[in-house]
């Protein structure tokens, strides 16, 4: 698995702890499986962020 903000390892399962303050505010910059860089698009009434292999992850 992969952190959705900053595109690390997240070894032992645990979220880094300035990725998960940040993740209330911000959409997550990479996929959480494959580690791509996702196009994300924020919107008044949230955010959409898509990977070109798994597809798109809404808020």
């Amino acid at each position: 698995m992969w952190c959705d903000r900053c595109g690390e390892s997240l070894a032992g399962g645990a979220p880094h702890p300035a990725c998960a303050a940040a993740r209330d505010l911000e959409p997550p910059r990479f996929c959480p499986r494959c580690r791509r860089r996702m196009k994300v698009q924020v919107l008044p009434q949230g955010w959409s962020a898509a990977c070109v292999e798994h597809g798109v992850l809404t808020s």
